[in-house]
């Protein structure tokens, strides 16, 4: 197993990495160092096992928008190179999901992201620690001596320990000032309770860090000369890195570990306190801050940023009766025991390899390899073809605004080269109207459909509908998306023959998808007794006649004429219908990663124009005999 070390940025560590990586590794990266790392890799090794893990919290996207939009997009992208992305907390995956919402446009099902050309997971994994390395030493004989000897040394006073590394996340000054407040609000205690503030030394050379230990030592000397008389000391301090076993002796012997940092992915200090209690006595006093705050319910939790609650909670601490921190301390070091690193470890690595075997499955049903070869040569031996093809998200990308998706010459030059092809049918099959339709494509020699099916226009021939339909019913429903137009900022209300669309591509993505929802909910309600269907696609509702999909004008199309070979192409569940009516021989293509009655799927429209550009290369040979294909197009399914 190959593992990205948080030691460096993402470029950096990939030039030195991808030289040595063996294909067949499985590369799990840590932190946030790296968060660049997992797209280059995949950039190198499409196919490759990538894990991500992150170990500090994810922003909301309120804080995650303060970057600027490069840098956020770089980021977002470079952690959905990976196949697994796992976090400490539900919180965490949830503010990553709608800031991938937010940046890249990608809604999320179940934690699932389906990109076009894979599907990457993000999901909980709460980490764990050794538990039974620091029992097992708790319950030894030399942490049983060291614990006596401190016990000895703070006889007849209750003893209160943190310990930390130097760092602004930690929250070590409020901490602090909690304890001051508790010994102003509590006099009775004096004398018999001690702070045991022990900090570990970190980024030494940087002077924000120096100056917040001069601060906390200044405010340290000011709690020992305001609350401690010449018998009684109040706090010990202490900065320096503690040995395995010093630590350990330390959580054996106090009463009340004080965890309590202002912002913590997920903060094991926590953990390893409550694995450290073979007579499962103690309270933990932990901040709502902390990720761990979420699975060891059974603490007492607080506000760090409140010195009242931080001071409330040691006052509660110390008086908490034996049995009650028996009883919290068992619930925690049961669940601490059962998931512990190991099988935190072994949960992500399992993740991960089955995200390989749902690659694996989609891979299989990719227009790639001999699936391609395939179809080239069936495409070759044809003498007669038929290709239909849908426009927006098949040929063009997606735009915010509908009327900016005209084609472009090289999209124009590409579908005249395949209609001028002697042994072709080419079929625009889309969803637009037919002014447009027919504005753009007018002057080719290729068949015309609009309105998802409602109207056709046969190669060198007028429009016609398909089936008599009335459009009276546009009357009722207008209002009703027009409303909804108008609470959504930057949706807009699109208007053809025999539909009526409700664009939203524009929103902001996470009020366009309630509105949708709610516009769904409000149309479903009001159409139930109208001939009406409504369809949802990508960022846009749409209300048409039933009873005309794009299936029926492809029938209409093809009836009465053999064709040896035909292929369709589509992006959306509006271009299923299409696919379920094609003849069982026939190839069909579904642009992006979906449930589909399409034989293969590609990545994207920038795919569909690299295979219609080779075909359109090929030379039809009447003499060629059609090819036995080394890989036969499998049979369609869903």
């Amino acid at each position: 197993m190959q593992t990205g070390a948080a030691v460096a940025a993402g470029v950096p560590v990939a030039e030195d990495l991808l030289p040595v990586l063996p294909p067949d590794a499985i590369d799990w990266v840590h932190d946030y160092q790296l968060m660049l790392l997992p797209r280059l890799v995949r950039e190198r090794f499409p196919e490759m096992p990538i894990g991500f893990f992150l170990h500090i919290p994810f922003p909301t996207f309120e804080v995650f928008q303060l970057l600027p939009a490069a840098w956020r997009g770089a980021l977002i992208e470079g952690l959905l190179g990976a196949s697994l992305i796992g976090f400490h907390t539900h919180d965490y995956a949830r503010h990553f999901l709608n800031c991938v919402l937010r940046t890249v446009g990608y809604e999320h099902n179940l934690g699932r992201l389906t990109l076009r050309d894979r599907v990457v997971k993000v999901d909980t994994f709460p980490m764990g620690i050794d538990f039974e390395k620091f029992a097992a030493a708790a319950a030894s004989p030399e942490i049983q001596r060291q614990s006596a000897r401190l016990r000895e040394k703070f006889a007849g006073q209750k003893v209160i320990f943190s310990v930390d590394r130097l760092d602004y996340t930690k929250g070590l000054i409020n901490r602090l000032r909690g304890y001051d407040l508790f010994l102003r609000r509590n006099p009775h205690w004096h004398g018999k309770v001690v702070f045991v503030l022990s900090v570990a030394p970190s980024r030494t050379g940087v002077g924000s860090y120096q100056a917040m230990k001069q601060e906390m030592e200044q405010l340290v000397g000011r709690i020992i000369g305001a609350h401690g008389p010449v018998h009684w000391t109040p706090l010990l301090y202490q900065y320096r890195n503690l040995s395995f076993p010093e630590i350990v002796a330390l959580y054996r012997l106090c009463d009340v570990a004080l965890i309590t940092p202002l912002r913590d992915g997920m903060n094991l200090v926590a953990k390893e306190f409550v694995a450290s209690r073979p007579d499962q006595t103690g309270v933990l006093i932990l901040s709502e801050m902390a990720g761990a705050a979420k699975e060891m319910g059974e603490a007492l939790i607080i506000n760090p940023f409140h010195y009242g609650e931080i001071a409330q909670a040691i006052e509660q601490a110390l008086a908490l009766p034996v049995e009650e921190q028996i009883q919290r301390n068992r619930l925690m070091q049961e669940r601490l025991r059962r998931y512990d690193v190991k099988r935190w470890a072994a949960d992500f690595i399992q993740g991960l390899l089955a995200t390989q075997e749902t690659q694996a499955a989609q891979r299989a049903r990719s227009l790639t390899g001999k699936a391609h070869t395939a179809l080239v040569q069936q495409y070759r031996a044809a003498p007669h073809r038929a290709l239909m093809l849908d426009y927006d998200g098949t040929l063009v990308p997606f735009f915010g605004d509908p009327n900016l998706a005209r084609p472009d010459e090289e999209l124009l030059r590409l579908l005249s080269a395949l209609a001028a092809d002697p042994a072709n049918e080419l079929a625009i099959v889309s969803g637009r109207p037919r002014g447009e339709l027919e504005e753009w494509f007018g002057r080719l020699p290729l068949a015309l459909v609009a309105e998802h099916g409602v109207w056709l226009r046969p190669k060198n021939e007028a429009w016609r509908a398909l089936r008599v339909i009335t459009a009276e019913w546009k009357q009722q429903v207008r209002p009703i998306l027009q409303l909804y137009v108008d609470r959504l900022p930057g949706a807009l209300l699109e208007e053809k023959d025999f539909s009526l669309a409700f664009h939203y591509r524009r929103a902001d993505p996470e009020q366009g998808r309630e509105r949708a929802r709610e516009l769904l909910d409000a149309l479903a309600e009001f159409t139930r007794n109208i001939d009406v269907l409504v369809l949802e696609g990508n960022k846009v509702i749409e209300v048409r006649n039933s009873g005309v999909t794009k299936g029926t004008a492809a029938t209409e199309w093809l009836a009465g004429r053999p064709f040896e070979f035909i292929l369709a192409v589509g992006d959306d569940w509006t271009d299923e219908d299409l696919f379920r009516a094609l003849p069982p021989a026939a190839c069909s293509v579904r642009v992006g990663l979906a449930q589909t009655a399409a034989r293969y799927h590609v990545g994207s429209h920038t795919v569909v124009r690299r295979i219609l550009r080779e075909l359109s290369e090929v030379a039809h040979t009447e003499e060629t005999a059609p090819p036995t294909p080394s890989a036969p197009l499998a049979p369609q399914g869903t």
